[in-house]
């Protein structure tokens, strides 16, 4: 299995990253977008922004991802990105998902990995692991450091019930309905 630094930078899969570095464990963490599916290519120096990403991506690794959250668009885009990712996701991680198109959260499993989905209508995923956590944003703002921030809520997450009512993956497609994300700004 190919150490995910360098499987992010063989296959070009980190876009717009906000942080990528070694944590104070050793293991690594990486803020900012995956790409699951390419956008295409219309000239040798040129690609056009990713058909399908997870967003808002915030993970630790060690040989494996043992947290990862992140937006999706779609709950249809989880089957790519778990084909995409596989090799570092194991059963023990903790995999939490923020889904625009989700009208109900769940914890479920997948290909032997086990998620918990939630609804995303108008937040971040920061917020929502803020909240999830039951960290204050006050708190956050003391530490100085991204890594310092990312190690504060896996911790508390870790030892926090995330876990939402058990369904099957089948159960969990038929909480797919239309996209609740609100968007901000001039349309």
């Amino acid at each position: 299995m190919a150490n995910f630094v360098e499987f992010l930078k063989e296959n070009e899969l980190a876009w717009q990253p906000s942080f990528q570095g070694v944590l104070s464990d050793g293991t690594y963490g990486y803020g900012g977008a995956l790409i699951v599916e390419a956008g295409k290519q219309i000239s040798p120096d040129r690609k056009l922004p990713p058909k399908i990403q997870a967003k808002q991506v915030i993970t630790i690794l060690d040989d494996t991802m043992k947290f990862f959250a992140c937006e999706l668009e779609s709950f249809h885009d989880l089957a790519p990105l778990v084909e995409k990712y596989k090799d570092f996701l194991v059963s023990g991680g903790l995999y939490l998902l923020y889904v625009t198109d989700l009208e109900k959260a769940g914890t479920f499993e997948y290909e032997g990995v086990k998620f918990t989905a939630f609804p995303l209508d108008e937040s971040s995923v920061w917020n929502e692991l803020l909240e999830l956590a039951d960290l204050d944003k006050s708190d956050m703002k003391r530490l100085k450091k991204q890594e310092e921030k990312i190690e504060a809520v896996y911790e508390e997450l870790v030892g926090t019930d995330v876990e939402e009512t058990s369904a099957s993956y089948e159960e969990m497609l038929t909480f797919v309905g239309e996209s609740s994300k609100q968007l901000m700004g001039a349309v």
